[in-house]
């Protein structure tokens, strides 16, 4: 797999606009119609390899910075910019995880259930993934400052990957909207934080028109460069199945970019011969942040084929303004109304016939609480991937003996506040309440035998 000239470039997703720009240009939005842009590549200038198995020569050169990425590995399927500019701080250093006991809880046969750990990222979450894409692209164009809107994550990772490439970088949070967990990391990383008297909705408009205005390099997942890293963990999870593609994928909903992703990754896998088939989708939201729910199971919005139908967003988004809406849940790395990647994530429900969810803050704890207890732990958006399977079985959507991997987006300690709260206070059935004694050795003797009894 040799090295290539560059041959990529960026295209509107409008069919009725399909503008292309090259990707020495920083917009994304396409100036001529304000629609999303996707990165395209003109295959047969790359040497693509014949088969997915070929990848696994680099997983032996650790030495190599390149080959140690969990992103850049697959570098050819994401060829946008030359090495020089590929930038990484070892991301993409996850484990696929068979989980049988929460497979149990699910209702799903032995050895069928995959848990895709992103928390062993570098900042803790699955958007380091994108972010190192990302900022290569910033280098590719000249960046010298950087911003974000975000519930957590985005703002960690963003953080990180920009003190590791000397930008400045400044945060947009709503107000009292995100997990001191996460808030900590970006501070710690040396971002500017300014918090805004809205929720992220507004966060995500003003630091749009901030960066426009300012010159900024803008990372939310707007940015169709960051997508492309984030195809990534779809190659992992197959990787990990000896290059084989799961029935279900189940991933949280939120602002809609990795589930974007992973299905331009199944497209672009299935039309270069790499892979047979595409595998199935369900994206779980909660139901304080439902957007994307209404909108496919009730409105019944429909990518075809890139004529969506915009109207039917503009009169949703015009009733949350109406009714003074701000979306609320537990889950705050998907506590999101107004999804960026809306349009892209109904492409990626029809090419993998996917299905849309939205299960409750109770339930999301439940099954994070089922995760901390029989797996790796995992932040609250992540547990609404295993809720949201749980009802898929219940419904018969999922067969108990297909081969799921649901993907755990973020490290437990991302939002301890929530594991917390719901352990201490008893909120749930799987509750693990801490017990108080008195300062008595005779005392806790007998309540250490009695929990052990």
């Amino acid at each position: 797999m040799a090295k290539q000239a560059v041959a990529a470039y960026q295209k509107c997703i409008n069919p009725d606009c399909g503008a292309e720009f090259d990707c020495g240009q920083a917009l994304f939005k396409c100036p001529n119609c304000g629609d999303l842009l996707d990165v395209l590549y003109n295959w047969d200038k790359i040497e693509v390899p014949d088969k997915l198995s070929d990848f696994r020569k680099r997983w032996a050169r650790r030495d190599n910075r390149l080959d140690f990425s969990g992103v850049w590995r697959f570098r050819e399927l994401l060829n946008f910019c030359k090495d020089k500019h590929k930038v990484t701080i070892g991301e993409g250093q996850t484990i696929l995880q068979r989980n049988d006991a929460i497979a149990a809880y699910v209702d799903v046969k032995p050895a069928c259930l995959y848990l895709q750990y992103e928390g062993l990222n570098p900042s803790g979450s699955f958007k380091d993934n994108g972010m190192s894409a990302a900022f290569s692209h910033a280098m590719v164009v000249g960046a010298k400052s950087c911003a974000c809107a975000s519930t957590g994550n985005t703002s960690a990772s963003m953080s990180l990957y920009a003190h590791h490439c000397g930008l400045k970088s400044t945060v947009f949070i709503g107000s009292g909207l995100i997990a001191f967990g996460k808030l900590s990391q970006s501070m710690d990383y040396g971002a500017q934080t300014i918090q805004i008297l809205g929720d992220f909705d507004d966060c995500m408009r003003q630091v749009q028109h901030v960066c426009s205005k300012l010159g900024m390099y803008l990372l939310n997942s707007l940015n169709p460069f960051r997508l492309e890293g984030q195809k990534t963990i779809m190659y992992r999870i197959m990787e990990q199945l000896g290059w084989e593609v799961p029935d279900w994928i189940v991933v949280p909903g939120g602002n809609l970019g990795n589930s974007s992703a992973f299905g331009k990754a199944f497209l672009e896998l299935k039309e270069l011969g790499l892979i047979e088939r595409i595998p199935r989708i369900a994206i779980i939201n909660a139901t304080g942040a439902a957007t994307l729910s209404d909108l496919v199971n009730n409105k019944r919005l429909l990518w075809n084929q890139g004529n969506v139908e915009q109207g039917v967003i503009d009169e949703y988004y015009a009733d949350l303004t109406a009714r003074g809406f701000s979306p609320h849940t537990c889950a705050s790395a998907i506590e999101i109304s107004r999804p960026v990647n809306l349009k892209k994530c109904l492409r990626t429900i029809e090419i993998c016939r996917g299905v849309v969810r939205a299960v409750t803050d109770e339930e999301i704890c439940d099954a994070k609480a089922i995760v901390g207890k029989y797996g790796l732990g995992c932040e609250p958006a992540s547990a609404a991937s295993i809720a949201g399977l749980k009802h898929l079985r219940a419904e018969g959507v999922i067969g108990a003996d297909e081969r799921i991997a649901c993907v755990l987006t973020g490290h437990p300690l991302k939002d301890p506040n929530v594991t917390v709260d719901y352990h201490k206070q008893g909120q749930g059935q799987f509750s693990n309440q801490p017990a108080e004694v008195a300062n008595d050795f005779d005392e806790i003797i007998k309540l250490v035998n009695r929990i052990n009894g």
